[in-house]
């Protein structure tokens, strides 16, 4: 038949629809990070680390929302500050509230502190938190815009001991991650005694024309809080921030006492430290002690500023707010704590090549030939599980040679095999994962000896 003769087909309507797009594939946002299973052997490190020591210096959890008054972070920071006016993430809600994503954990915590009537409770409130914040940051190597971070927060101690308990558990925190440390510390007096020192950097900037050399923030800084220019990321800022007057040649005789208190109780703990007259810290609420975290390469040279890199690369900060608590709208109460950010500490880890033990790896595989023994089999690994074993499995996999083969993978000492020969026996093999050897044993008198072999789970915690 001639094709114009062809008859037409009726179309489905299976024809009729058109044909699947491929979708625009969506990536995540700029400055933010996956976390895959293979790098949560080092923040389960980190995290446990973080939480042992707190523990043990008698640090409480608590947690905060990420979302809080864009208010609380206006007033404790400062509305000059880099944090709010550059940094933070802010929007009006569908109520017309102001929002704001938490930029740092500290007014977090003393909004909780105060809200909360902690005041109410045996002094200090010693508080350990650890969570995600947000800062709309140039993200770099080490710096995101959603990162993690563990903050300790001594709420209601005065004396200078809770300052250098900080700073202590800081360096110790690292030094058990066989990170070297070093701590940069600085005085930034009361409001009293820094009075006159602002008078002093006001007219120091305004000599010899330092103030056209400074950058366009630092201009608008000078006008409105002196301090904040030797806190400046700036290099041409930061190498005229070092010849600026020090702070601590014009603190009041409290704060001069109550720092080489700090100073002493640090020399008798060996904790090395840098005396940094230009750190500052970036935020309104702090007074006298101020301390950061930097790598040892990180150590300022004699004689010369830090330059940038050095700066934004600290593994951590903090000091003492004494005012905060009765600004946010509590009794007058002092306070110092400090926070690490996570993702630097695993960076650095990293850089250094420090083996980490894989938490995943197990003691134990339990393996089966059919439905009948994996049913068993599921029912034995709860036991052991139970017991305190690092058990593995594959009960998805019917293959014993597939099954052996991820065992392998897990770095398990020992794979439990059972098959139909084994329930009709009532037995089960104990195969050596390094040798190859495999060995009969009673079913029932599995967990005995799982433990002759491996030792008790109970004593090895």
């Amino acid at each position: 038949m001639p094709k114009f003769f062809k008859k037409k087909e009726n179309k489905t309507a299976d024809d009729k629809a058109p044909k699947a797009r491929r979708m625009r594939f969506i990536s995540r946002l700029r400055g933010t990070k996956d976390i895959l299973p293979d790098e949560y052997k080092y923040w389960n490190l980190v995290i446990k680390k973080a939480a042992e020591l707190s523990r043990s210096y008698g640090f409480r959890r608590m947690d905060t929302p990420v979302l809080e008054n864009l208010e609380l972070y206006e007033r404790s920071s400062g509305r000059s500050s880099d944090i709010v006016v550059k940094e933070m993430f802010s929007f009006v809600d569908k109520n017309g509230e102001k929002i704001a994503l938490r930029p740092e954990a500290t007014p977090g915590i003393v909004r909780s502190y105060i809200e909360h009537g902690m005041f109410n409770l045996p002094q200090p409130v010693k508080l350990f938190w650890l969570g995600p914040v947000f800062r709309h940051d140039k993200p770099q190597a080490g710096r995101f815009r959603q990162f993690n971070q563990f903050n300790l927060e001594n709420i209601g101690e005065a004396s200078p001991v809770a300052d250098a308990e900080l700073i202590a558990i800081t360096y110790y925190f690292f030094r058990e991650l066989q990170l070297e440390v070093i701590i940069q510390i600085n005085s930034v007096g009361c409001p009293s005694c820094r009075k006159d020192y602002l008078t002093k950097l006001d007219n120091f900037y305004k000599e010899r024309g330092r103030r056209a050399k400074l950058c366009n923030d630092c201009k608008k800084r000078l006008m409105k809080n002196p301090l904040r220019l030797l806190d400046c990321k700036e290099k041409k800022c930061q190498e005229i921030a070092f010849e600026a007057p020090q702070i601590v040649d014009s603190l009041c005789e409290d704060c001069r006492n109550h720092f080489i208190k700090v100073l002493e109780y640090l020399d008798e703990l060996n904790i090395p430290y840098n005396l940094n007259s230009t750190l500052v810290r970036g935020l309104d609420y702090y007074n006298r002690t101020v301390f950061e975290i930097w790598p040892v390469s990180a150590e300022i040279p004699a004689g010369k500023p830090a330059d940038e890199p050095l700066r934004q690369n600290a593994l951590g900060g903090g000091g003492r707010y004494d005012g905060l608590v009765e600004y946010m709208g509590g009794r007058p109460t002092p306070a110092c704590g400090f926070g690490i950010g996570i993702e630097r500490v695993i960076l650095k880890i990293k850089e250094k090549n420090i083996p980490i033990k894989d938490e995943e790896k197990g003691d134990l595989f339990l393996a089966h030939l059919g439905d009948p023994a994996r049913r068993k089999i599921m029912i034995l690994f709860e036991e052991l599980r139970k017991n305190g074993f690092k058990v593995r499995q594959a009960f998805t996999k019917d293959s014993l040679k597939g099954q052996l083969e991820t065992a392998n993978q897990t770095g398990v000492k020992y794979t439990l095999i059972l098959g139909q020969k084994e329930i009709m026996d009532g037995t089960i093999l104990i195969r050596d994962m390094e040798s190859g050897i495999q060995e009969i044993v009673d079913y029932k008198k599995i967990v005995a000896e799982i433990e002759k072999r491996l030792g008790s789970p109970s004593k090895k915690t």
